[in-house]
C-alpha cells in the first residue's frame, strides 16, 4: 500500500456519497439487471464518480466495478467498487446499505472501506492497521459459545437449496431467536464494531466482499469461506465473517459443507 490510498479512499468514498444522497428517499430510475437484481440512477452515479477520480490519479490501476464492468491496469493494484451494496434497502429507504471500496494487491484485499452516506458512518480498514469508525479504533466483541452468538445475513432468497440446508444447521446452533436477517455490507460494519458476532453468507461476488476483509481483519475478526479458506479475487463467494476467532472451528462444523 502506498501512503495516499487511505486518502485517495476517502475522496472515493465522499465523491460516491455526494451523488448518493439526492436519490435517497427521493424519485428516481431503476431497472432490472440481466440477474433480476435491481440498479439505480444512484448506483451508476456513484461509481461514475468514483472512476472519475481513479481514472485521473491512478491510470495504471485495474478497476472492477458493479455497474461499469472491468478496465485493465498494469500495476498489480485492482480497485474494486460496489457504488450501493443493498440497493434494495436504497430503494425501501432504509439506510443500512453502504459504498464499498477495496483496493486489491496482486488480488489481495489491502484496503476496504464500508460508506454509509446518509447516517455518516464510515468504516476503514487496511492491512496492518486498526480498523477505524469514524476515525475511532472499533473491536469485534468475544463471544463464549456458538449458542450466545448473534448472527446476520442478507436473506433467506440468497442461499441456494444446499447452502440454505447447511446455513439453517448453523443458525440452529445460534441464539437464533436474536438472528437479524438484512443489512447487506452494514452487518459487517456492526460486526467489526463489536454489536454483533457472526455474518454468514453465499453467492457473493468479489465486489461484494472486498472490501470487508481488510475492515473485518483490522477490528480482531476474520474472514474465510465456508472450507476456513482466506477470501481472495478467486473466492467463490461462500463467506464467513466472524468477530471471535475461537468459534471458527465451531462454525465450520456447523457449516460442514465441502465445495
Amino acid at each position: 500500500m502506498r501512503a495516499t490510498d487511505i486518502p485517495l479512499g476517502t475522496r472515493l468514498a465522499d465523491a460516491a456519497g455526494n451523488s448518493i444522497r439526492p436519490f435517497f428517499r427521493s424519485i428516481f430510475n431503476h431497472e432490472a439487471k440481466s440477474d433480476a437484481s435491481p440498479v439505480t440512477e444512484a448506483d451508476r452515479a456513484a461509481e461514475a464518480a468514483i472512476r472519475t477520480i481513479l481514472d485521473a490519479e491512478c491510470p495504471h490501476d485495474a478497476i472492477i466495478g458493479e455497474e461499469y464492468g472491468s478496465k485493465p491496469g498494469t500495476s498489480g493494484r485492482t480497485w474494486v467498487l460496489d457504488p450501493i451494496d443493498g440497493t434494495v434497502s436504497f430503494m425501501a429507504g432504509r439506510p443500512i446499505f453502504g459504498t464499498l471500496i477495496a483496493l486489491l494487491d496482486e488480488g489481495w484485499p489491502v484496503l476496504g472501506i464500508i460508506d454509509q452516506c446518509i447516517s455518516g458512518e464510515r468504516w476503514v480498514g487496511a492491512s496492518g492497521r486498526e480498523t477505524t469508525l469514524n476515525g475511532k479504533p472499533v473491536r469485534t466483541r468475544v463471544c463464549r459459545s456458538l449458542g450466545e452468538a448473534t448472527l446476520a445475513s442478507t436473506g433467506p432468497q440468497y442461499f441456494d437449496t444446499h447452502d440454505a440446508e447447511h446455513f439453517m444447521t448453523l443458525a440452529a446452533k445460534t441464539a437464533h431467536k436474536r438472528m437479524v436477517w438484512g443489512g447487506d455490507c452494514y452487518n459487517y460494519g456492526l460486526l467489526a464494531a463489536g454489536q454483533i458476532d457472526l455474518v454468514v453468507e453465499a453467492g457473493l461476488k468479489l465486489h461484494d466482499f472486498a472490501a470487508l476483509v481488510p475492515i473485518i481483519e483490522g477490528s480482531g475478526g476474520l474472514m474465510c469461506d465456508w472450507t476456513g479458506e482466506p477470501l481472495h479475487a478467486k473466492s467463490d463467494g461462500h463467506i464467513i465473517a466472524l468477530g471471535d476467532s475461537a468459534r471458527l472451528d465451531d462454525v465450520l462444523e456447523s457449516l460442514a459443507c465441502h465445495h
